[in-house]
């Protein structure tokens, strides 16, 4: 199966961008990728997804306006570009794959391979 690796991460200060990407050990056609993320002691939150050949983004309402994900299967790799962010935006992003998408929901349960995460910091 395929192994997922995020980078991107980092500390930047409110109203900033960042741009995360999620690279795959393979092609990614028949994936649904999601972008979630985890403060401790809270349960992982989705934050956006995409189907790599069908599209149907996803985004929560916190990543509403403010979030873009796309992806570039000649890489192998989904992206979340991410602006104006916010200190309520601090967490470790994880990517995961599956292989169901909505454009209406993303529960974490969907999703069985995971990377690791990477943390984002954003200063007020």
């Amino acid at each position: 199966q395929a192994q997922l690796t995020a980078s991107g991460g980092g500390l930047v200060q409110a109203g900033r961008s960042l741009r995360l990407s999620c690279e795959a050990s393979e092609n990614l056609d028949a994936y649904c990728i999601g972008w979630f993320r985890q403060v401790p002691g809270k349960e992982r939150e989705g934050v956006s997804s995409i189907h790599v050949s069908r599209g149907m983004p996803y985004y929560s309402d916190s990543a509403k306006g403010r979030f873009t994900i796309f992806r570039d299967s000649t890489k192998n790799a989904v992206y979340l570009q991410m602006n104006s962010l916010k200190p309520e935006d601090t967490a470790t992003y994880y990517c995961a794959a599956g292989f169901v998408c909505s454009p209406y929901a993303l529960p974490p349960g969907a999703f069985n391979i995971w990377g690791q995460g990477t943390q984002v910091t954003v200063s007020s």
